[in-house]
Parts: structure tokens; sequence; C-alpha cells
């Protein structure tokens, strides 16, 4: 069985992982860890600024992997076989595309919670998922007062 566990590196990923922690535990799953960043600003067509600003986003990736890396880890202490990716791509579809590429069994993501609002001018990323995935999609709710 694989599992797909999605992780934004924010406090919102810890129910997340433990969500995923159960399931892999429960099934001997090999878990596929993944971290969608941002699309390098030259795909998307327009200009990063000046070498700083290309430093800072340079920092932010070798962060985001060293994080991703060591939240591995903690999985692999329990057992677990994991295989971390950080890939860069627009968050659902790149989600989706690396699920069809590992065979994904289930994919497992937060939700924020953000609300109406913020739901109709930003959208949500664990509803575009829910829209097209082709494997069980489980949802864990980041909020803190859940």
């Amino acid at each position: 069985m694989n599992i797909l566990v999605a992780v934004d590196l924010s406090e919102a990923s810890t129910p997340v992982l433990q969500t995923a922690r159960n399931y892999a535990v429960a099934s001997q799953a090999n878990v596929w860890l993944i971290h969608v960043a941002e699309p390098d600003p030259d795909f998307v067509g327009y200009q990063a600024g000046p070498p700083t600003v290309r430093q800072d986003v340079a920092t932010q990736f070798r962060q985001a992997h060293k994080e991703l890396q060591s939240r591995a880890e903690a999985l692999r202490q329990v057992g677990l076989a994991v295989t971390p990716l950080l890939v860069q791509g627009p968050t659902a579809a790149t989600l989706l595309k690396e699920a069809e590429r590992i065979k994904a069994d289930m994919i497992i993501v937060g939700s924020h919670g953000h609300g109406a609002v913020h739901h109709l001018l930003v959208g949500s990323v664990t509803e575009d998922i829910l829209k097209q995935a082709r494997c069980p999609l489980v949802v864990v709710p980041a909020r803190k007062n859940l």
C-alpha cells in the first residue's frame, strides 16, 4: 500500500503526520511525504527580482528540504518506509500528479478551515484534490480547537 501524505511544514502538519503514522503502521504502508513549493517565478512568466530575492527563495527551498527530511526521519524512527518529495508547482495539480505517479492507494491532507471568505477569494487545495482524486482522501482538520 502507498500513502501520499501532503504537508505544508507548518504547525498544521503535526496532526496530518500523526494520522499518516497511524494509517501506515496499521497497514504497513509505504509513505510518500510530499511538500509542494511555489513554482519557480521564471517558470510562471515573471522575473523574481534582484539576486537577493532569488537567494531568499533558494534559502527557503533549502529550509523546506531540511524540514521535510526531519519529518521523514521521525516517521522512519517508528519503522515506516518513507520517501520524502519536495517538488514545485501548483499545489493541487502537483499532488494529484504525484499520486498517480506513485500509484497512491490513499492521500492524506490537512485542512486549515479558513472559512467562506478565504475560500471564495483563494480557493481550497483540499477541495480541488477531493474533486479530482482517484483514490480515497483523508482530510485532517488542522484547527487547534478541534
